[in-house]
């Protein structure tokens, strides 16, 4: 954990926000020097926050030991230099027993997981993650998806609780999120509330969503691509129109129709990826399953292309991503 707060360390960022993905032995069980070597490599190659244990990292598939055990080696590896958010998560008392561990191993925040099953109301939810963001001294990021949809309203309420900085959008209407923007901006003049796309590749997304003035969001590309995300970005936050266009219909959109072929593939294929790689992470616990042989072809020949586009001098280090360790 560092002094400063995390909104203003996230208000402003040179690069993506990593989501490492859980590594496993051959046995099933945690592999730690790898998990470590993979968050080394993406603080390394430039992430501007490593979100540790979330959904790519497969938070649902972790024991709360093994929880403790992931969030306690990313904080050590990043030893500060970047912030570590730590996912929570299930209903309200698991998911406060999960932000307790987070802040006894050090992290710097919170990404508040939609709550388990339950399909709740604006009240309940409100309550929900009051109560959490109470029970640490962890800033909180909501997280809507799935069955935790706001409306303008609602986030209004949230945005006024003490400890709460931000939501993250993984539902992806944009008519929703204009309106949400615009009732934070006038109900609550002057508060710095943050805005994430948090779509499974959020980079497609990216330009429709910087179009309402949300510039941050999760790459779940930079896990396996370091160099095609830090591109993408790059290009994207200085307006290179002409890379971000050549990306996104030659790298982006390909990717984003393979995920779409498998159920569970937007953390399947990352992991995947750091394979490919070189990084042996282990295989997703179930109940995900492997992407299909032909489709991890398929990938690999989508990481190459990715790289092939990259302008002259911004692949940041071998195409095999052999330097980054990854």
């Amino acid at each position: 954990m560092t002094s400063a707060p995390l909104a203003a360390r996230l208000t402003r960022v040179a690069g993506p926000l990593f989501f490492p993905v859980t590594a496993y032995g051959p046995d099933g069980a945690l592999d730690l020097d790898a998990f470590r070597a993979h968050v080394g490599a993406g603080v390394d190659a430039g992430a501007a926050a490593v979100f540790a244990c979330c959904g790519t990292g497969e938070f649902h598939a972790l024991t709360p030991e093994e929880f403790r055990a992931c969030l306690a080696a990313a904080v050590e590896v990043t030893a500060g230099r970047v912030p570590v958010v730590a996912a929570t998560g299930y209903g309200t008392a698991l998911a406060i027993r999960y932000a307790r561990i987070a802040e006894e191993e050090g992290a710097d925040g919170l990404l508040a997981m939609p709550p388990y099953l339950v399909v709740a109301d604006q009240e309940g939810l409100v309550r929900h993650y009051t109560a959490l963001a109470a029970a640490t001294s962890l800033e909180t990021i909501v997280y809507q998806r799935d069955n935790a949809v706001f409306t303008p309203a609602t986030v209004v309420r949230l945005a006024a609780v003490d400890g709460v900085i931000g939501l993250k959008d993984g539902y992806g209407d944009l008519d929703l999120m204009q309106r949400i923007v615009s009732a934070v901006r006038t109900e609550l003049p002057g508060r710095e509330f943050l805005f994430f796309n948090g779509l499974p590749t959020a980079e497609l997304t990216g330009p429709a969503y910087r179009g309402i003035g949300i510039t941050l969001y999760s790459s779940a590309v930079f896990a396996f691509a370091p160099d095609v995300a830090l591109a993408f970005h790059r290009a994207l936050t200085t307006g290179d129109d002409t890379t971000v266009e050549r990306l996104l219909d030659g790298f982006y959109a390909p990717l984003v129709e393979l995920r779409n072929l498998g159920r569970g593939y937007a953390v399947s294929l990352v992991k995947a990826g750091v394979r490919l790689g070189g990084l042996d992470v282990g295989e997703v616990r179930p109940p995900l399953s492997e992407p299909l042989p032909d489709h991890l072809k398929t990938l690999a020949v989508l990481i190459e292309r990715g790289r092939a586009l990259l302008p002259d001098g911004t692949a940041d280090g071998p195409a095999d991503g052999s330097e980054a360790g990854l």
